[in-house]
């Protein structure tokens, strides 16, 4: 009797209007051909393993890095883009006040001393009968550039030296804290109140020196605990072992991964050290004429304001919404910085 080749079945090979799809479970699998393409149309709207990012967190076929997706998170906020708003109509005002206010703020007529609105001055006149809405325009400049300069120079002080001492450790970061922790026990108005009577100088530089001389400590700190939670990563890990030095580690690895907080820490930190500019420049130790400043004019009007509470109401409203604006902004860069927020 003759043999019949009757076909061998292999459960891996596809039969007819069949095809294989992989399952991501060890092996593929037969399925019908329908069941396959539709299979691979989800399997195409999704993720199919861990490294990989849903399409819709990629820009242009490639994963979003920590600042790209920050960028993107803020642009969505609209905490961020009204103090943003804000921040930039000051900043314009500080470097170009005469955009929005032609007059002189040392020009003052003592004849309207306390006069309210008038037409071309809507803020009235203060004691000495110098225009409240000039001044009130000219005082951003002065405040704001305090707040940047302090901020910057805080910044960047605090950063280095935490940073140092987070990734080296040893003697210099028990050094470090001991120092920090001193300056940490100084309270700011008495420091301000010791330190700025014996400065001569009208400019805004020695309540800057002041401010980034109790304001390094905190974003030390800040940078310190960052730094020394960075390098315990497998990538700076790996990056030792592979034999780079201390300075690409910590430039390149461990730098650009722990400097998220420290922005966060400096952009509310400027609020409050324009806040504490205009403090000390109302107790007479700050900023003092004819620098035109928000704290000043409140310091003069504060005795006067049952006569005349508009000569209070705008430079102390001004500053508050300065204020706010940076609080608001460093709130915003918060949430976006920290995936834990989202």
């Amino acid at each position: 009797m003759p043999e019949r080749n009757e076909p061998v079945f292999d459960p891996l090979q596809p039969g007819e209007g069949e095809a294989v799809a992989p399952t991501g479970l060890g092996g593929p699998i037969d399925l019908a051909l329908e069941e396959a393409e539709s299979l691979e149309k989800k399997l195409g709207d999704a993720p199919t393993g861990p490294g990989e990012l849903h399409p819709s967190a990629a820009s242009g076929g490639r994963a979003r890095s920590l600042w790209s997706d920050a960028w993107h998170q803020l642009r969505r906020n609209p905490v961020f883009v009204i103090s943003s708003l804000m921040i930039l109509f000051l900043v314009i005002i500080a470097i170009w006040p005469q955009l929005i206010a032609g007059g002189d703020p040392l020009q003052c007529d003592l004849s309207k001393s306390q006069q309210g609105s008038a037409p071309g001055h809507p803020f009235g006149y203060d004691t000495q009968g110098c225009d409240v809405y000039t001044r009130t325009v000219y005082g951003a400049r002065a405040s704001i550039t305090v707040g940047v300069c302090a901020t910057l120079g805080a910044a960047l002080l605090g950063s280095v030296l935490g940073g140092l001492a987070g990734f080296f450790g040893g003697w210099g970061d028990a050094l470090l804290s001991r120092v920090a922790d001193i300056f940490f026990g100084i309270p700011v108005v008495l420091g301000g109140l010791v330190f700025l009577s014996v400065v001569t100088s009208t400019t805004v530089w020695p309540v800057v020196g002041f401010i980034v001389l109790l304001g390094w400590p905190q974003i030390a700190r800040i940078g310190r605990g960052s730094v020394i939670t960075a390098k315990q990563n497998d990538y700076v890990q790996a990056a030792r072992a592979l034999g780079a030095g201390n300075g690409r580690m910590l430039l390149r690895h461990v730098a650009p991964n722990a400097v998220a907080p420290v922005i966060v820490v400096a952009t509310i930190a400027l609020g409050t050290y324009i806040a504490l500019e205009a403090t000390l420049s109302f107790l007479g130790v700050g900023l003092r004429p004819p620098t035109v400043s928000w704290g000043i004019d409140i310091s003069n009007a504060a005795s006067q304001i049952r006569n005349a509470p508009h000569m209070l109401l705008w430079p102390a409203g001004a500053l508050s919404l300065t204020v706010l604006a940076f609080i608001m902004l460093g709130d915003a860069v918060r949430d976006a910085l920290d995936p834990k927020l989202r």
